[in-house]
């Protein structure tokens, strides 16, 4: 019965983490990515796409990033979306390839991103935690229900909280290897 439970809560707490990692991938390390941009949307051809939908992204070396549009009349279109999606870089196309060139993180630019990247942390951390309690929640109450004893509502505490300690590990292992990805 507890077993139900904690594998529901550690499902939870495992998808916490792949949200927790997406989102770190999306954040600028002054390193180039493709991340930063394949989710810009790119309103053309009377639709709202996926910027990787239009053009082919690649990475050629640390700080540009080079959009090769699939149709060339779709440039002003991505290059619009960029501006509008505010990440701090300017476009710049010869007709056929649109470079964006990453300018390198100010100091004051690293201190910002490392705070911004404890509180995106910190939150993910409550998120499993919450994930915990309510998993325990579920647990006490199936105790009150008398569907399972004292001991065993123990035993699956017990385990939660392990459960919950790992999952709060691999976020801190995942925001140190950012901390240092921006600190490089």
């Amino acid at each position: 019965m507890t077993d139900a439970i904690i594998n529901q809560a550690e499902d939870l707490m495992k998808k916490t983490i792949e949200r927790f990692r997406t989102d770190l991938s999306a954040l600028r390390t002054g390193r180039a990515s493709s991340t930063l941009i394949e989710n810009i949307k790119v309103n053309c051809y009377n639709s709202v796409m996926p910027i990787n939908q239009v053009a082919g992204i690649s990475v050629p070396d640390a700080r540009t990033i080079e959009l090769r549009p699939w149709d060339t009349n779709v440039i002003p279109f991505i290059e619009k979306a960029i501006h509008l999606s505010q990440i701090g870089i300017n476009p710049a196309n010869d007709g056929k390839v649109i470079r964006l060139i990453l300018p390198p993180l100010t100091e004051e630019r690293r201190k910002d991103l490392i705070k911004h990247l404890n509180k995106i942390a910190e939150d993910f951390r409550i998120s499993v935690r919450n994930d915990r309690h309510k998993a325990i929640e579920t647990i006490k109450k199936t105790e009150k229900e008398k569907k399972i004893s004292e001991d065993q509502r123990f035993k699956a505490e017990e385990k939660l909280q392990k459960i919950t300690e790992t999952y709060i590990k691999k976020i801190e292992e995942a925001l140190l290897i950012k901390e240092k990805e921006i600190l490089a």
